[in-house]
């Protein structure tokens, strides 16, 4: 029996593979952090105003503080290299592969980015402080221990995004801290529009993300996951989050008769191939209804699973809703 790791090991997985691989200035979330994962009202399109500001307590009650707008970034996750692009910066140095995505700079212009060396999990302090920057912006649960080696010499801001909620109201943080309020608000608003036309007509089809890089997959839940925090607008997804040590079996899987699967492949290594090829050879998978009729859909994980942020998530809607139809 297959079973799916638990939301830490999706994080531990998401690193490695990398590795190897307002509210104080206005958030616009609808929904209070107990009722993020739920799809209950329809999504607003009215973007408040953002305004700039070097001082913020962000939308997790992260305080940031900045000595002045902030020039020199550097990304340690994927989240700050989409929250950027949206607001029409580069980043000064990154540890991300998703802006050499077409949507995002293109691999030609994502070459000219410097890259920290020492992966996801462990980039290097000297490199990240080799670029001189004012800002710094990680995954807290990941390269939150670096804070104080940072300390003294540039200002770290630890993100930490389980919802689109979440992200948007990272995007309108960043935007108050960098002075591009207008690119941020065209940016939240794209987005919001693009989500409420996929909602006016959700599929009835049950959907289901599955990530992994073997027959340790792991399912995507709306609770945790940001790309899957849009799934019950769109789609019938009836996957919640078991907690810390909750897993999913394929068995209860082919039980839930998904019409259209979605698999994001995190490479480990020189570990090669699909994660769909390699859940071929259970005889179970090929009983899934949307494996029996070719609606497994293999997607970018630098997008699906890294990006989280507005641009991210609007590849997301686009391809699910075509793949959901």
């Amino acid at each position: 029996m297959l079973r799916s790791p638990s939301r830490f090991v999706r994080n531990w997985l998401t690193a490695a593979a990398v590795g190897s691989l307002l509210v104080g200035c206005g958030s616009s979330s609808e929904e209070s952090a107990n009722d993020k994962a739920r799809p209950a009202a329809k999504t607003e399109v009215t973007v408040e105003p953002i305004k700039a500001s070097t001082e913020l307590t962000d939308t997790n009650g992260v305080k940031v503080s900045l000595e002045k707008k902030p020039e020199r970034i550097v990304c340690l996750f994927a989240l700050c290299d989409d929250i950027l692009t949206e607001l029409g910066i580069v980043p000064t140095a990154t540890n991300s592969a998703v802006l050499a995505h077409p949507d995002f700079l293109g691999e030609e212009k994502a070459k000219e980015v410097d890259i920290i060396p020492g992966g996801f999990i462990a980039p290097e302090v000297e490199a990240i402080l080799s670029h001189k920057p004012d800002l710094v912006i990680g995954l807290g649960d990941t390269h939150g221990k670096l804070a104080p080696a940072l300390k003294g010499a540039t200002t770290f801001w630890a993100m930490q995004p389980e919802t689109w909620q979440d992200s948007v109201g990272y995007l309108r943080d960043t935007a108050a801290l960098t002075g591009r309020t207008a690119q941020g608000e065209k940016a939240e608003r794209a987005f919001r529009v693009k989500l409420a036309e996929a909602e006016k007509i959700p599929s009835d089809r049950t959907a289901l993300i599955i990530y992994g890089s073997d027959e340790n997959f792991g399912v995507a839940t709306p609770e945790g996951d940001v790309a899957a925090s849009l799934f019950p607008k769109i789609a019938d997804y009836p996957w919640k989050s078991r907690g810390v040590e909750g897993s999913y079996s394929l068995e209860e899987i082919l039980a839930k008769d998904v019409d259209v699967l979605f698999v994001e492949t995190l490479s480990f290594g020189d570990a090669e191939g699909k994660l769909s090829e390699k859940l071929a050879a259970n005889p179970l998978w090929s009983k899934i209804p949307a494996v029996k009729n070719g609606d497994v859909h293999e997607v970018n994980s630098e997008v699906w699973a890294k990006g989280r942020g507005t641009r991210s998530l609007g590849i997301v809607l686009d391809e699910a809703t075509a793949a959901l139809r």
